[in-house]
């Protein structure tokens, strides 16, 4: 049974993905909980390796916190990574210093529905679901909670490749020349990130997050086939068990998706990468726009830390929905100082 959320009200976040204009601006940080903060590596050096913080439900609720100590942000997001759910389906995982993921060969279809459909996925997503309500819990009342997970698109580009990749020869030479192959993938794909969100939700959360990294990397008529089509597949999936649930969707620098995604579903707020005009998405028929300072701004001093933030809440009128958010995560060289300056403005 999913928890009762928050009323709205109480906490401004929320509100303001429900497409209720707040000042100030809610605010939270895209890998707000990671690596440029002192105590995250402290915690990972007692921990061990990345993973092992991830199933750790103790963990990974005192990772997720740490930022919101620090700061008191008006969002918190799940301390995880998207990559748990190839993990969940079968698929080998592990992380090699300086090489990011590695994954092993993609498993069989028949394979990875034996995984979903006899419980060993749900039981190897099972310490994400138990860290949602320790973090629930534990979070001040006004905290909105964001689950998340990736896009179909972003994840089949991992399983297939077997890591990150510059171009995605193989992930495109399927669906581009194996279409219907690449679109039962991408329908396993869709029940699959869906299930995780709607998991994610009985757990706890306000509002789900998917995040298509590498949407940016399709042509026009496929990142309508590949990004859109599967991102609003995943909400229509969710709204039959939380009609009432927010939804962000992260289209990353796929403009033809976002206009595709426009005014599809209710409670639908648009991620805005920092290469994107704010503005422009503003305009677009979703309940709320998330963004989009470039994280490479909080690397320069203060004063223009704060003239970069002033400009992003100047993009948007007070009269639209909209969370303040960087346009991509925060980088592991920025001081944690320069969140304060952000906030500063934000709040002031």
């Amino acid at each position: 049974m999913a928890m009762t959320s928050q009323a709205p009200a109480d906490k401004p976040l929320l509100a303001a993905l429900r497409g209720e204009p707040q000042w100030p601006r809610p605010a939270w940080l895209m890998r707000q909980a990671g690596r440029y903060l002192p105590e995250y590596r402290q915690l990972r050096a007692d921990k061990g390796g990345f993973l092992d913080l991830c199933d750790d439900p103790a963990a990974a609720t005192e990772v997720t916190l740490q930022p919101i100590r620090r700061y008191g942000f008006d969002g918190s997001i799940l301390f995880s990574d998207i990559l748990t759910i190839p993990r969940a389906l079968g698929q080998d995982l592990h992380f090699s210093a300086g090489e990011g993921p590695v994954l092993g060969r993609l498993p069989d279809q028949a394979s990875m529905m034996d995984h979903l459909d006899g419980g060993e996925a749900t039981a190897r997503l099972a310490p994400a679901y138990d860290a949602l309500g320790l973090i629930r819990a534990a979070l001040p009342t006004q905290t909105t909670l964001i689950g998340f997970a990736g896009a179909p698109w972003t994840l089949a580009t991992y399983m297939i490749e077997g890591g990150a990749s510059k171009s995605y020869p193989q992930t495109k030479a399927m669906a581009y020349g194996a279409p219907e192959q690449f679109r039962a993938l991408m329908a396993f794909l869709i029940r699959s990130v869906a299930d995780h969100l709607i998991a994610q939700i009985a757990a706890g959360a306000d509002a789900v997050m998917v995040f298509d990294s590498w949407a940016g990397s399709l042509d026009a008529r496929a990142q309508v086939d590949w990004s859109a089509g599967p991102l609003a597949a995943v909400t229509a999936r969710i709204r039959q068990v939380h009609p009432d649930v927010p939804v962000i969707l992260f289209p990353r620098r796929a403009p033809h998706a976002a206009q595709a995604l426009a005014g599809q579903h209710p409670l639908v707020t648009l991620q805005v990468d920092f290469a994107d005009d704010l503005a422009s998405a503003a305009a677009l028929p979703f309940s709320a726009v998330q963004g989009n300072l470039d994280p490479g701004r909080l690397l320069a001093g203060r004063g223009e830390i704060q003239h970069a933030t002033q400009a992003v809440l100047n993009a948007v009128p007070r009269t639209r929905s909209h969370v303040f958010n960087l346009g991509h995560g925060i980088l592991k060289e920025t001081d944690p100082d320069a969140v304060h300056a952000v906030l500063e403005i934000i709040r002031g």
